[in-house]
């Protein structure tokens, strides 16, 4: 999981150059680092993960498909060898 650093200092200070109480700025501050503390960040691994794992049983049926299709291919070529010779 990765985590995102929150300047807390930086944003209560912003709050506090809009007008906001500097003790309102803390709660709000705290709340939102405690907010996002809790969301989970999809990185490129997890991704990448997550996309092999839905896509398996596709490449399976894709692998069953070429091998079915080799064999009928295979069957055809067959065919007109022996209607040639």
């Amino acid at each position: 999981m990765s985590t995102v650093t929150f300047d807390t200092l930086k944003f209560v200070k912003t709050l506090e150059a809009s007008g906001i109480d500097a003790k309102q700025a803390e709660a709000i501050a705290a709340a939102y680092r405690d907010a996002s503390n809790d969301q989970e960040l999809v990185t490129k691994d997890s991704l990448k993960l997550e996309l092999q794992i839905e896509l398996a049983p596709i490449k399976t049926e894709l692998q069953v498909m070429k091998w079915m299709n080799s064999l009928v291919l295979g069957g055809i070529i067959v065919l007109i060898l022996k209607s040639f010779f």
